[in-house]
């Protein structure tokens, strides 16, 4: 791979290429993909999908729309200072009119919308939503579909219908967003299909991150930024370098975040949670400024903006450390896996299981959201096949009805039921709760 193609700014759709050199400085086209994205109908619902603790109502915590808003304020820093270090190592670089904030914009508008496509009551939707086909009520669709459009349901992944949301047609934004094809390429965390499933411990190979449906637009995408695999092969693709810094960004935040999280919570001891932080920030606290901070948040500010700091520069060093090999497809790891800090972030990691993840009452808002979305999902599938088999009951209709926004523009089985998933998927965690009462009789 190599930078200039990777920093494509081509759109799907275009017939011109679009010169960096040539780029509007006040309205800089990586800039206006995070512009795209923050105003987009699917960003804007992420503030009512919770991060970690599903319909929670107990003081502040973080939902997907500030988690991304952080994840991509980490991701801009980080791009940028790689980008200076990118530069200096490839003045042609230079020559063709790239610029360190280039890098910073792309991460940035990746680390944005990385939570896009995620369903509602957090990873648990994806699970009630792959259950249904693997081992529920969409079992009988399952011989009608080819053995990868199946595998795309039975393993429904969010990172790959951020994907197919980013780039679907609706109506009003034909080609979806329209993103950069850089953009596009930092965003996908894992640039495979759901099949094969091939033993590997390659990061970026862990999940997939497109859907059958969207493959020849990503094919297109690929083509152009060159993330072809080392043989000359299309499969397996190698993954953007600049997604390891939207992965890192990811991490960093959810180390610290989901932490703060469980501290504000009181799931979290205080005394016991500001010892972690301070292990990893120990050479740069400042003792004099540290002791005057009387309140828990306080505290909690201070040490976070110091640890999410040490984790950004440290993080650059190992994506610098080891460009080459992030830019042949061979590097396998994630950046803070390579981390000095490692010992500490895991150690946060595993209080953060532990206490938060495992915490009661987690679990029992990800089993109320297990049933919801199943009920939602069975209700809106069947009444879209229903629909495409010209056999819809009056209940079908009253469900494509309160359905706005899902798509039955198409002909396909597979792609009916994929819009009808990512109609759920779209869901916030109010309107799920709402449509669940509606489906199951309850009206208020």
């Amino acid at each position: 791979m190599n930078w200039e193609n990777l920093l494509s700014l081509k759109r799907h759709g275009d017939t011109a290429p679009r010169p960096r050199k040539l780029q509007d400085e006040l309205r800089l086209g990586f800039e206006v993909d995070y512009d795209r994205v923050i105003f987009s109908q699917h960003f804007r619902s992420l503030q009512d999908k919770t991060q970690v603790i599903p319909l929670s109502q107990t003081g502040f915590v973080h939902t997907r729309l500030t988690h991304s808003l952080e994840v991509s304020v980490v991701g801009r820093s980080l791009g940028r200072m790689a980008g200076q270090r990118i530069l200096e190592k490839h003045p042609s670089l230079v020559e063709a009119g790239y610029k360190m904030q280039d890098f910073g914009a792309i991460v940035a508008a990746a680390s944005l919308a990385h939570d896009i496509g995620n369903p509602p009551f957090g990873h648990s939707g994806e699970k009630a939503i792959g259950s249904y086909f693997s081992s529920g009520k969409g079992k009988v669709f399952m011989d009608s579909l080819s053995r990868k459009q199946q595998q795309d349901l039975i393993d429904y992944e969010g990172n790959a219908n951020g994907y197919r949301l980013l780039n679907l047609d609706s109506p009003g934004t034909p080609g979806g967003l329209r993103l950069s094809y850089a953009t596009l390429g930092a965003f996908t965390k894992y640039p495979k299909e759901s099949l094969p499933l091939k033993p590997t411990n390659h990061i970026s190979q862990k999940k997939f991150g497109v859907f059958q449906a969207d493959l020849e637009h990503f094919k297109d995408v690929a083509q152009e930024l060159g993330i072809k695999n080392n043989d000359g092969s299309m499969e397996p693709y190698m993954r953007h370098p600049l997604t390891y810094l939207v992965e890192a960004a990811d991490d960093i935040c959810y180390t610290i975040i989901d932490f703060e999280d469980g501290i504000n919570l009181g799931w979290i001891a205080e005394d016991f949670a500001l010892e972690y932080l301070i292990n990893l920030v120990r050479k740069n606290i400042k003792s004099e400024v540290y002791s005057q901070l009387t309140s828990t948040a306080e505290r909690l500010t201070y040490l976070r903006s110091l640890a999410i700091n040490n984790l950004i520069t440290d993080c650059v060093d190992v994506f610098m450390d080891n460009e080459e090999a992030i830019l042949n497809g061979t590097y396998k790891h994630a950046l803070t896996d390579k981390s000095q800090f490692k010992p500490q972030i895991d150690d946060i990691l595993a209080i953060t299981i532990e206490k938060v993840y495992r915490n009661e009452e987690v679990i029992q808002k990800e089993i109320a959201g297990y049933k919801i979305l199943t009920d939602i999902l069975h209700a809106v599938i069947t009444a879209t096949v229903n629909d495409l088999e010209d056999n819809k009951s009056i209940y079908d209709k009253l469900i494509l009805n309160t359905c706005t926004g899902l798509q039955v523009n198409t002909s396909s089985l597979y792609e009916r039921i994929l819009n009808a998933c990512g109609y759920v998927a779209s869901l916030t965690d109010s309107r799920a709760l709402q449509l669940f009462s509606v489906i199951n009789g309850s009206i208020k």
